[in-house]
């Protein structure tokens, strides 16, 4: 069973998305502070990392480069969900490392097949 972290400092929304994965046949884990999303990282073992950009430090620009530069996750796919739609926002956070981008709101089919595209 594929694994996906999904780390955002939104209660509500990583509840909302582990319900659809685990619905969806992925085993899911959220988790609400990204200062320690490394290292449950390093446990959990994801197979797809799902981040929101506006969080507390370190903010999801800075997580995505810190989960690229750990030897385990350099290859994992990452999908960045935010409210964030410019396009600098963009820029920085696929050259942070981002495999997709998805602004919210969204339609949660997207994301599936987003999700399927990359794993």
């Amino acid at each position: 069973m594929k694994k996906i972290l999904i780390v955002d400092d939104d209660e509500q929304i990583t509840n909302l998305f582990e319900k659809f994965l685990v619905e969806e046949g992925y085993e899911a884990a959220g988790l609400n502070d990204s200062s320690k999303a490394v290292e449950v990282a390093n446990s959990f073992v994801p197979d797809l990392f799902l981040l929101d950009l506006m969080m507390p430090q370190p903010d999801g620009f800075k997580l995505c480069r810190m989960l690229r530069a750990t030897q385990k996750f350099s290859h994992t796919p990452i999908i960045i969900i935010t409210a964030l739609g410019d396009t600098d926002s963009k820029v920085v956070a696929f050259g942070a490392g981002a495999n997709d981008y998805l602004q919210k709101p969204f339609h949660i089919t997207e994301l599936s097949k987003r999700i399927k595209a990359l794993i």
